[in-house]
C-alpha cells in the first residue's frame, strides 16, 4: 500500500428479520450506534410503520425491504440483495397467547421461517452469521431449578414447540454444515416498545389510566405465575455478543431474579401510588389452556462467555415502563 493510500475500512452490513417489533428496534439501535449499515425486513414495508424505529429516531437510518420468511425465494433474494455479515432472525408470531389461536400460522412463521434462512445462508455460501430468537418458554416449568443451556425442553404452547423446533434446526445446521449459527435462548423481556397485547403494557397502560382517572378496573388472569423479567434493551446487547465470539455457541439470557406476575402489578401501582388490590379483578377466561407456573433461568454461562450480566431488574422495569408512559401523555 502506498504513503498516500487512504485506508479503507468496509462497514459491516446487518440483517435484522422483524425489524419492526421491540427487540428488532432496540438491536437496529445499538448496531447504528456500533457503525453497522443496517437492513431490515417486514412482511409488507411499504404498508409497515415502523412505529419503534420511529420512536427511537433511527427509521431513516435502516433500508427497509419486505421479506415473507415462509418464502424460501423471497428470504434468498433479500440474502444476496443485501449481503450481510450477521443476519438476526427476530422474525416470526411472538405472542404466547395467540398461538394457541393460530397455532399453524405459529408453526409455519417460526420453523419454516428459521429453515429458510438456514437454506439461504447454506445457498449464497458466504460465511453469514445467523443469530436465532430462541425462547424460555421452550424449557415449560422449571421449578425450583433455574434452566440453563444444558436443561431439557418441555413446550407447553404451539409457539415453544416451535421454537423449540427452531432451535434444533439451527443446531443441525451448525453441525451438519458448519455455520456459525447461534440461539440465544431468551427469558421475559420488556421495555415501552412492547406492544399492548402483552400483559406487561397493559398493566402499565391500564394502571397508568385508573391513575388519571380515565379507567376503573384492571382485568387480568392468572397472577400466580413467576416470569424472569428483564429489560430489552440490554437483552439485544446479548443478540450481539453471541455473534462476536469466536465459535457459534447457545446462551440463556435471564436476570436470575423470577418474581410473581401479582409483584409486577403491585410494583406498577406502587409507582402510581396505588393499592393494586382496590383496582385489579381476575378473569378466568383469560387463563391459558397450559401455563407455565414458574419460569427460572440461570444466565452463568452468558456471564462467563460473553460478559453479559442485566443490570435492570423488574422493579426498574416496572418504573422505567410506568415514566415512559405518563412521559407521553404530558
Amino acid at each position: 500500500m502506498g504513503i498516500h493510500s487512504p485506508i479503507v475500512y468496509s462497514m459491516k452490513k446487518a440483517l435484522i428479520c422483524g425489524i419492526s417489533g421491540q427487540d428488532g428496534a432496540y438491536l437496529a439501535q445499538l448496531l447504528l450506534n456500533k457503525g453497522y449499515a443496517v437492513s431490515g425486513t417486514s412482511r409488507d414495508a411499504q404498508m409497515c410503520l415502523f412505529q419503534n424505529l420511529v420512536r427511537l429516531g433511527i427509521r431513516s437510518e435502516v433500508k427497509l425491504y419486505s421479506m415473507a420468511l415462509n418464502d424460501f425465494r423471497s428470504v434468498l433474494q433479500i440474502v444476496k440483495k443485501v449481503q450481510p455479515d450477521e443476519i438476526y432472525n427476530l422474525a416470526g408470531q411472538t405472542s404466547v397467547g395467540l398461538s394457541f389461536e393460530l397455532p399453524v400460522e405459529t408453526m409455519e412463521s417460526i420453523t419454516l421461517g428459521t429453515l429458510n434462512l438456514l437454506e439461504a445462508i447454506r445457498f449464497v455460501d458466504a460465511p453469514i452469521k445467523l443469530y436465532n430468537a430462541g425462547s424460555s418458554e421452550c424449557f415449560g416449568n422449571t421449578g425450583d431449578r433455574a434452566a440453563d443451556e444444558t436443561t431439557p425442553f418441555r413446550p407447553r404452547s404451539p409457539y415453544a414447540v416451535a421454537k423449540s423446533a427452531a432451535f434444533w434446526e439451527l443446531a443441525n445446521y451448525r453441525e451438519a454444515y458448519n455455520l456459525f449459527a447461534c440461539s440465544g435462548i431468551l427469558f421475559n423481556h420488556d421495555s415501552p416498545l412492547r406492544p399492548k397485547r402483552f400483559v406487561t403494557q397493559k398493566i402499565v397502560t391500564t394502571a397508568c389510566q385508573i391513575g388519571r382517572g380515565k379507567a376503573e378496573k384492571l382485568c387480568l388472569g392468572n397472577i400466580s405465575i413467576q416470569r424472569d423479567w428483564g429489560w430489552a434493551p440490554e437483552y439485544v446487547q446479548s443478540m450481539y455478543l453471541m455473534l462476536q465470539q469466536e465459535q457459534p455457541e447457545d446462551f440463556a439470557i435471564a436476570t436470575g431474579e423470577t418474581h410473581k406476575l401479582e409483584d409486577f402489578v403491585a410494583e406498577v401501582f406502587a409507582c402510581l401510588d396505588l393499592d393494586w388490590r382496590n383496582h385489579v379483578t381476575i378473569d378466568e377466561s383469560l387463563f391459558r389452556p397450559t401455563d407455565i407456573a414458574v419460569s427460572r433461568g440461570n444466565p452463568a454461562k452468558a456471564q462467563q462467555k460473553l460478559g453479559w450480566q442485566a443490570t435492570y431488574k423488574m422493579k426498574d422495569i416496572a418504573r422505567q415502563m410506568v415514566n415512559t408512559q405518563l412521559a407521553s401523555w404530558r
